[in-house]
């Protein structure tokens, strides 16, 4: 019901193409059946107020026939979301981090955990494909031409630091068929925000993800403001990572930080002409 009411708001705002009103129905029951499954972990609901998964995905125009790559998922917070509604009809890739000898600790340990979370549920998680995206050099998301959509999640700033973005944006779009779609929900910079600053507080400018992503090859279809956080001043000392749910500076004005809320995020919907 929740996701139905949001899609009927995004449809008056134009934000989405007209669906069939059977296929509008169909997403909606399917949202909200995943976000208010009880094999969602707790933590990852606790989330959900900041996140907004069923009007994020409705914004994407996410479908249960999709072929859809999700890039490093992290620890399955959308995983959790994407696996039920895609498993019977469509395909799940979750581009995970490339991992070999020379990884970080922290790549092969967010790896080795992603695998064994998905192992404990394979009546839930046995179709997802299990893939890794390290642009320029690893760039086996999925097949060429193939994908319907493309998420990422809060991890432009980390491409950005290791200074392969454009090269992960490019990847992007070859994944996607024409016509495909690029959804992009990252932490939001101050408009002149400077590179430097950007890379130093996590926070990136959403003209700065827009040339990104026009560079590749892309066109900007649409915006949201669904998960924008007024509260957000965006001048800690810690950057992005002061807020929750990392809470870098431990106990310190935690009170604060936990009424900030998460980051004020830009949603950005883009298209493979």
């Amino acid at each position: 019901m929740k996701a139905l009411k949001v899609l009927a708001a995004l449809l008056l705002l134009g934000l989405l193409e007209v669906p069939s009103v059977r296929a509008a129905g169909e997403i909606s029951d399917l949202l909200d059946q995943a976000v208010a499954s009880p094999q969602r972990s707790p933590a990852y609901k606790a989330r959900d107020r900041y996140r907004h998964p069923q009007e994020t995905l409705l914004f994407f125009g996410l479908r249960p026939e999709m072929h859809v790559v999700e890039v490093w998922p992290g620890a399955g917070y959308y995983t959790e979301i994407l696996a039920p509604i895609l498993r019977t009809r469509g395909r799940y890739y979750a581009a995970h981090y490339y991992v070999d000898d020379r990884s970080s600790a922290y790549f092969r340990e967010a790896r080795q955990a992603f695998q064994q979370k998905l192992s404990k549920e394979p009546a839930l998680y046995d179709r997802i494909v299990v893939t890794a995206l390290q642009a320029p050099e690893h760039v086996a998301a999925a097949p060429k031409e193939s994908i319907d959509l493309v998420l990422t999640f809060r991890n432009v700033h980390n491409w950005m630091a290791a200074g392969n973005d454009q090269a992960m944006f490019r990847a992007f779009y070859d994944v996607l068929k024409p016509a495909g779609i690029l959804g992009v929900v990252e932490h939001r910079a101050r408009d002149g925000t400077t590179p430097e600053d950007m890379k130093r507080s996590g926070y990136i400018t959403e003209a700065y993800v827009i040339e990104l992503a026009q560079k590749a090859g892309f066109k900007v279809a649409a915006r949201s403001e669904i998960n924008a956080n007024a509260r957000d001043t965006k001048n800690y000392s810690a950057g992005v990572w002061t807020l929750p749910p990392t809470l870098r500076l431990g106990n310190v004005d935690r009170d604060k930080y936990m009424a900030i809320g998460e980051s004020d995020r830009m949603t950005l919907k883009f298209v493979k002409p």
